[in-house]
């Protein structure tokens, strides 16, 4: 093990699944479908020997946190209102984030039937293309200067004080945030944050967003690996966008197969796989889990911060 992973626990996926009792998914095959992102893999084995084993911990960590909060409020001699449970899940593009992070969402809300449970992604919070355009930062949308940090911590600053907050929403159908649309996050019981860069903080040495994360999740996988599935997402979103030319990707959908992958591969090497090996991999130890996939998006190895 590397110096990296010198303060998690090291466990294999049938170690983890043992730390469970068997019970039946509370969720159904075509849920589970339709929650999944493009080229993701996923079927109902991987929620029973994987997921349902985490909300077990999660629910741990939130009964900490509760009791922590009792104790001070005992301290301080006051009342400390209630505050949601927010989570924190990273790791690369195209390495399965949103599936992770709907799945929990869904899971979440079944396992505390009287919570709310909220997610958002970052991606909300990217400067819209117009600014990157005129800050000349277009080709480095995804790195840390691309996205409004400011506002991000403030948005994670307000939902942490228990109260409702509004966002802007971005689409990847047209590649910029969506005009006048806000996503209102109503004081949830738990809040997902699904992002690139929750681990990271880059205008502001004094505070991360993973200060006001109670638990989190990076999802790794080798680099050669991940790059294949993000051609392979890549393809998949051409695919969707031929018949609607209001797609952002419909102006490749023109290209010869050969163009297609060249770009694409283009595009991971000198932008995404940057990205990663300086600003995303670098984070990585500050998840409180990592889930470690092998081919085909498998889990064959968690790592728990000790």
């Amino acid at each position: 093990m590397s110096n990296e992973f010198i303060n998690f626990e090291k466990l294999s996926r049938h170690t983890w699944q043992n730390l469970h009792r068997k019970s039946q998914p509370p969720l159904t095959e075509a849920e589970l479908e339709s929650i999944k992102s493009l080229n993701d893999r996923i079927n109902i084995q991987d929620v029973t020997d994987i997921y349902l084993p985490l909300i077990s911990l999660i629910q741990i960590y939130k009964n900490a946190q509760e009791n922590l909060s009792f104790s001070k409020s005992i301290f301080l001699q006051k009342y400390i209102s209630k505050r949601p449970f927010i989570i924190g899940v990273s790791g690369s593009v195209a390495v399965g984030k949103s599936t992770t992070s709907r799945l929990l969402q869904l899971l979440l809300a079944r396992t505390f039937r009287r919570s709310s449970v909220a997610m958002v992604t970052t991606d909300g919070f990217l400067y819209p293309n117009a600014v990157l355009q005129e800050r000349e930062l277009l080709n480095r949308k995804g790195f840390p200067e691309s996205y409004d940090m400011e506002r991000l911590l403030n948005f994670l600053d307000t939902v942490k004080s228990g109260q409702s907050a509004q966002i802007p929403v971005y689409s990847h159908e047209i590649y910029d945030i969506v005009p006048d649309q806000q996503q209102t996050i109503a004081a949830p019981d738990f809040l997902i944050v699904e992002g690139i860069n929750v681990f990271q903080s880059p205008q502001n040495d004094r505070l991360y967003m993973s200060d006001y994360f109670d638990f989190s999740i990076y999802i790794d996988a080798d680099v050669q690996l991940i790059e294949t599935w993000y051609l392979e997402r890549f393809e998949a979103l051409l695919d969707l966008a031929k018949d609607d030319p209001a797609n952002y990707y419909h102006q490749f959908t023109t290209k010869s197969k050969d163009e297609i992958r060249t770009f694409a591969k283009h595009v991971w090497r000198d932008i995404n796989l940057v990205n990663l090996e300086k600003y995303i991999e670098p984070t990585r130890n500050r998840a409180e889990l990592i889930l470690h996939k092998a081919a085909n998006h498998k889990i064959d190895e968690i790592y728990l911060k000790k």
